[in-house]
């Protein structure tokens, strides 16, 4: 216990000491930024993961040349080894040093009257900010940092307020770290699923739907359709019933359900029709409780687990759209489950094994769940939250998954359990979320007749697995960087004749192939063979057979697995077994080793 203990505390000093790092560099690059643009208006600059930024209101567009001479000045002011000084200053001083930083004053009006004003000076750059700081310029390595790049941001991310440029850097302890990081970098981009969908074509978006909104191609299809069977078949098999509800509701709907109280914002204006106002949704869960509301409901009933890949719409700001990961219009792989209060343990510990079952068929085995606790303001009673809280720490702790707890992070109306994953580059994604909700029964008084003929309120909770096809999607095809698992390939035989004379063997086996449930395509079209392999083999596709004289004459097909050797002379029948086992077990691997 000492030992973890020692490491933890050192990833601490580590991590504070990289925030200081960033941040002090953070005011850096606004100095340099403010000696070529000495009018220019600043906002903030704080340290993030990875890094830093700062915004920025300047004249004019900044180019990759303004940034490799910012980046030089900032090398400059390490080097001439500035201490960076705090002090605590009254409102009115602090409103005499920024009178000509309009972002600067908003933020000082916002400071609460209570919150001490601290400044933070180096060299002839003074800035409104909390700190924490290095001590001085020297402390931070001028080979262990560089700026990536700018992009446009809104002030206060509101659509309505400027448009400012924001310029990312990152910076590190050493130029060791930055090199290694900058390669990490490089693989992010290489992986970024817009760039993949597109060389793949999985996918695109429009306008003429709105931003936000996803088109998906054929190959994309395919994919989404291997992940949506899978899912209805392990959802049956785990006793869920699968629902179907409408895309729109009525007004009085998500003002019961408090969506409009809570969510306006988010959520696409109303549409009248019949002399009302309906709403297209934004989540399914009312939707599931007017089915429930459709009969009484006995303890006998229950559990109910109803299970819905329901299409909802969301009004997000534009500026956070971000190809598959932040979109309008998705599809979430939703579940209520209506149980007794008696029952919540035993449901939590089963969605939780379900979760951690269906990640590792993605092939996904990194996970660390997150404990959200009540927030500032919330509903139902301290027994209920007591009772919920320790029905999902148990469910976590029988499963040995690691966890951390989330001080305040729960909804409103319940404690939830997060699960994040990490992808092949490291990268956490919060996908798998398990809600308790002590609110949405209440405000639809919804019940269950006891085993004593009372009625009584059922505990209710939700639960998405894969968050949304959309954002899962982008997820997917950054962590396998497009070259899916035999199950999940768009297309995952294609047959290719050395010659022409070929052709009519390479057809007849893509027609067995497919007949025996595989996705498969003959590549008949004039060109060499060694360009068509190159072509499949950039589509990722993971069984290529190449077919000739000898394999015609021996019914057979050599086999050139999208990694790995190629193997000579396989029986057709015996190719199609072993590649269904590949598939039907779901298996990263592609062909069996020896």
């Amino acid at each position: 216990m000492a030992d973890v203990a020692e490491k933890r505390d050192k990833t601490r000093e580590r991590e504070d000491r990289l925030h200081r790092i960033r941040h002090s560099t953070a005011h850096i690059m606004a100095e340099a930024v403010l000696r070529i643009f000495p009018d220019a208006k600043i906002a903030i600059g704080p340290a993030i993961e990875n890094g830093f930024y700062y915004d920025f209101d300047l004249p004019r567009s900044l180019s990759p040349e303004d940034l490799e001479q910012i980046e030089e000045l900032m090398r400059n002011i390490v080097g001439e080894d500035h201490e960076f000084r705090r002090e605590v200053v009254g409102r009115d001083r602090a409103a005499e040093i920024f009178s000509d930083q309009p972002y600067k004053l908003e933020i000082l009006r916002d400071l609460p009257e209570d919150e001490d004003v601290s400044i933070y000076a180096v060299d002839t750059f003074t800035d409104l900010c909390r700190g924490p700081h290095v001590e001085r310029t020297k402390e931070i390595n001028p080979k262990s940092f560089k700026l990536l790049n700018v992009a446009g941001a809104y002030w206060r991310g509101d659509e309505k307020r400027p448009m400012l440029q924001r310029i990312y850097g990152t910076a590190w302890e050493n130029p060791k770290e930055l090199r290694q990081h900058l390669d990490w970098l490089k693989e992010v981009e290489k992986r970024d699923h817009r760039r993949i969908g597109r060389e793949l074509d999985l996918f695109s978006i429009h306008e003429e739907a709105g931003p936000g909104m996803i088109y998906w191609h054929p190959k994309g299809g395919r994919i989404r359709q291997a992940v949506e069977d899978y899912w209805r078949e392990v959802h049956r098999r785990d006793g869920y019933e699968i629902l179907h509800t409408p895309h729109i509701g009525k007004s009085w709907l998500w003002e019961t359900s408090g969506h409009l109280d809570f969510y306006a914002d988010g959520m696409y204006p109303p549409m009248e029709m019949d002399k009302s106002d309906y709403y297209a949704k934004p989540m399914n869960c009312p939707f599931h409780i007017m089915i429930y509301k459709t009969g009484v409901r006995s303890y006998r009933e229950l559990p109910l687990r109803w299970a819905e890949l329901g299409t909802v719409y969301r009004y997000e700001k534009s500026g956070t759209l971000h190809g598959l990961l932040r979109v309008r219009g998705f599809t979430q792989d939703d579940a209520h489950i209506f149980c007794t209060p008696d029952q919540v343990e035993s449901e939590i510990l089963e969605v939780l094994r379900f979760s951690l079952r269906m990640w590792k068929a993605f092939g996904f085995t990194d996970l660390k769940a997150y404990l959200a606790t009540a927030p500032e303001k919330s509903v139902g009673s301290a027994q209920m939250w007591e009772q919920a809280l320790g029905s999902l720490r148990q469910a976590i702790e029988t499963e040995g998954l690691p966890y951390e707890i989330d001080e305040g992070g729960g909804v409103f109306y319940g404690p939830k359990i997060d699960i994040k994953i990490k992808d092949a580059l490291g990268r956490e994604w919060q996908l798998t979320t398990i809600q308790f909700d002590f609110n949405l029964p209440e405000r639809f008084n919804i019940s269950f007749v006891d085993s004593d003929g009372k009625e009584k309120r059922p505990y209710m909770v939700h639960r998405a697995l894969l968050g949304s096809l959309e954002r899962f999607f982008g997820v997917l095809i950054e962590h396998y960087g497009g070259a899916f698992p035999a199950w999940l390939a768009p297309v995952q035989i294609v047959t290719i004749p050395v010659a022409p004379a070929f052709n009519e063997y390479a057809a007849r086996v893509a027609d067995t192939l497919g007949a025996a449930g595989f996705r498969v395509e003959s590549d008949l079209s004039d060109g060499r063979m060694g360009a068509k392999i190159r072509h499949h083999q950039g589509q990722k596709v993971p069984y290529m057979l190449i077919l000739g004289e000898k394999e015609e004459a021996a019914g057979a097909v050599s086999v050139r697995p999208r990694s790995g050797p190629q193997v000579n002379g396989v029986a057709l029948d015996e190719f199609s077994a072993t590649a269904k086992a590949i598939v039907d077990s779901k298996s990263a691997e592609l062909w069996p080793s020896g």
